[in-house]
């Protein structure tokens, strides 16, 4: 329906007024009329279309009805199809008849000026600004939806900027307009008429502070974009040129979606009539255009790597445990010495090069001997149809990794978020913790860019969870719906040293790999029954610093059987809500052996390396821990099973010895690296949440 605005008329003098295209006007012809009128009769110019709207029905004049009676209270409506010439160019004339006279009691004369005015974003979602006939006042998802689309404009374009490109009010290089939302302003009308009136762009004030917006004129010249909406400016006035202009605005934003912030902002055009001195402007007409401003989106381990991040370590420095764990005792009683991480940093190197993808090596200066980068921060992504770029996620955790992000990420098109938790944070906080599924369909509901998946002490009362500012972030980003696993029967609390994902060809095109102490059992106790009860754990690792148990006294110990019928009976319980939240199916599942140790008061932690669950995916290469299993018939029993369960979907296993660099800090191989990847090819917002 289009705007409409009503008209006072007067038959004392001739009155003059504007009229929007693609508006109408409803002309008060009842109110304007002499006493003692019956009846009126409409006249326009050619370039007026007029319409009386009368018991319900709409005639187009002129029309075989010479005149409309006065007492139904008819309404009579016009619009013009083009932009006046001239001020005033055209006219409508309305004259009153009494009942039977057939000599006009009064006219009503109103001069015509048709301006355009409307204000443009690229609603279509197709990377440009066009006009459409779309409604630029809504924002819908879906294949078939439309609405604006703003990225956050987080990166920091100028290497010689101390803080990210929105945390300024100065447009510093071309690359950081490539960053922004283009909103086009398009005026034509007589000059005389802009001379006269007053084009105001605004933003609603609990908006404000969402968005910036630069301008700047006529120039393309840096230093002449000016911050003209946005913070403490609500309003800006626009001046046209002489007949046609178009007024390009460059529009970022400021904050992600949250629990206070949908992610929707409008920005409006309103044309302000200049009355006699002394009155205040009378606005006549307002275009308004919405935007949501892009979610930060994660990216899954099936997805294709982009980048390898790995900290190298020295030793002579105090060593964190991972996510803030605390030393204690273990059934095999490993000592807590820790060498230097050379060896594994070079395996990660050499996977890396055999999946294609460049390695970036954090230096001890950077990382402050800080080693769990896994922990520290999670890659995703921003993307508007005309910009995609990434944006490193940022924990509260803030240990000796806290600076990096910053300092080494944050640069030309590579964004920075971060969330604090004002409560503390706990080991849950840490980003090892934070997971995300492939796309998935669960119940005929569709989630083309997966489901995040966190650590919580649920169901178990109190406990450790997530800060609640990360937790309400995630969430307020829409389109990978989180999903609670129970994680914090787990002494470091993440949903990574239980569960997985790696690609697969058929199927969903994954496996959900999952941690499973009855598989470890159940393999143990097969090779004991073929005679290899002796074998023995942890064969080729320093003597003096790793006791040896064999098949038979693990299979003996009562008390870590019972402790890990209790890991098992954790995991099954996450099993069983993966299965529910991801719409997977048993054959869609693959059970890892592995075996924890611990108590139920400090938590679980892995007894050997945490194969395949606790592993770096890189495409179809995989970097496994090393789990140092019993050696039957000269292969290690634990590696052989996971090749037979991954090798026939096409994965090429590769097992890498982190024993003393990692694991005996209570972390391994997905731990101590991390991976930016390819983005989904899937848009967000076609999702439907």
């Amino acid at each position: 329906m289009a705007q409409q605005r009503r008209v006072q008329l007067s038959t004392q003098r001739p009155s003059s007024t504007v009229c929007v295209l693609g508006t109408e006007l409803a002309l008060d012809v009842c109110g304007s009329a002499p006493r003692g009128a019956a009846s009126f009769h409409a006249q326009a110019t050619p370039g007026v279309k007029l319409w009386v709207l009368c018991e319900a029905q709409s005639v187009k004049l002129p029309s075989s009805v010479g005149r409309w009676p006065l007492a139904p209270g008819p309404e009579l409506l016009l619009a013009m199809d083009a932009p006046s010439k001239d001020a005033g160019d055209e006219k409508v004339r309305i004259s009153y008849f009494r009942e039977a006279g057939g000599v006009p009691v009064g006219r009503a004369v109103l001069y015509l000026t048709c301006v355009e005015v409307s204000l443009d974003a690229d609603v279509n979602r197709s990377g440009a600004v066009s006009r459409t006939l779309l409604d630029k006042t809504s924002w819908t998802w879906g294949p078939e939806g439309h609405g604006a689309v703003l990225l956050v404009n987080c990166d920091r374009d100028d290497p010689g900027a101390e803080g990210l490109d929105n945390e300024d009010s100065a447009v510093r290089s071309y690359n950081d307009l490539k960053d922004m939302s283009q909103l086009v302003l398009r005026t034509r009308g007589p000059r005389a008429i802009f001379a006269g009136h007053r084009l105001l762009l605004h933003v609603d004030f609990g908006d404000a502070d969402k968005i910036r917006v630069f301008y700047g004129g006529s120039s393309a010249e840096l230093e002449k974009f000016k911050h003209v909406l946005g913070g403490s400016k609500l309003a800006y006035t626009v001046r046209p040129g002489r007949h046609g202009h178009e007024s390009v605005f460059y529009v970022e934003g400021l904050s992600f979606p949250d629990v206070a912030f949908s992610g929707l902002v409008s920005l409006h055009v309103t044309l302000l009539e200049s009355p006699e001195k002394g009155l205040l402007e009378s606005p006549i007409f307002t275009d308004s255009v919405v935007f949501r401003v892009a979610p930060w989106i994660m990216t899954p381990n099936t997805a294709a790597p982009l980048e390898v991040f790995v900290c190298r370590w020295v030793p002579g420095a105090p060593t964190p445990l991972a996510a803030g764990s605390a030393p204690k005792s273990r059934f095999s009683r490993f000592p807590r010495s820790v060498d230097n991480n050379e060896g594994f940093v070079e395996a990660v190197g050499a996977l890396a090069e055999r999946a294609q993808c460049p390695l970036t090596v954090c230096p001890v200066p950077q990382n402050r001997q800080d080693r769990w980068i896994q922990d520290e921060v999670e890659f995703g992504y921003v993307q508007a149809p005309h910009k995609t770029f990434p944006v490193v996620f940022d924990s509260p955790r803030d240990r000796g990794l806290k600076d990096f992000p910053v300092r080494s990420i944050l640069g030309p098109d590579f964004g920075y978020v971060a969330r604090q938790a004002p409560e503390g944070a706990s080991s849950l906080d840490s980003f090892g913790n934070l997971e995300v599924s492939p796309p998935v369909t669960v119940r005929g509901k569709e989630y083309p860019l997966g489901r995040i998946l966190i650590g919580s002490s649920f169901p178990r009362l109190g406990g450790r969870r997530m800060a609640k500012a990360v937790r309400d972030f995630l969430v307020a980003q829409r389109v990978q719906a989180p999903v609670e696993l129970f994680s914090d029967w787990l002494h470091v609390g993440h949903v990574d040293e239980f569960l997985s994902f790696v690609p697969a060809p058929d199927r969903k095109g994954f496996r959900l790999l999952l941690a499973s102490p009855s598989a470890c059992y159940q393999l143990l106790k097969e090779k004991q029954e073929e005679g290899f009860g002796e074998a023995v754990m942890f064969q080729g690792l320093d003597r003096d610093r790793v006791p040896k148990p064999t098949i038979n006294e693990i299979l003996a110990n009562e008390e870590l059987r019972k402790f890990n019928d209790y890991a098992q009976s954790c995991i099954s319980w996450n099993r069983d809500i993966l299965k529910r939240s991801l719409g997977l199916a048993e054959p869609d599942i693959l059970d890892i052996p592995q075996l924890f140790q611990g108590d139920i008061a400090s938590g679980a932690e892995a007894f050997f390396p945490d194969m395949v669950v606790n592993m770096l995916v890189l495409g179809r290469h995989l970097g496994i821990p090393k789990p140092f299993g019993p050696v039957v018939g000269g292969r290690c029993c634990l590696e052989q099973r996971v090749r037979e369960l991954l090798e026939p979907l096409g994965l090429s296993c590769t097992f890498i010895d982190d024993f003393f660099s990692y694991h005996v800090l209570s972390g391994d191989v997905h731990c101590g690296t991390n991976v930016r990847r390819k983005p989904f090819a899937f848009k967000w917002w076609h999702t439907v949440p």
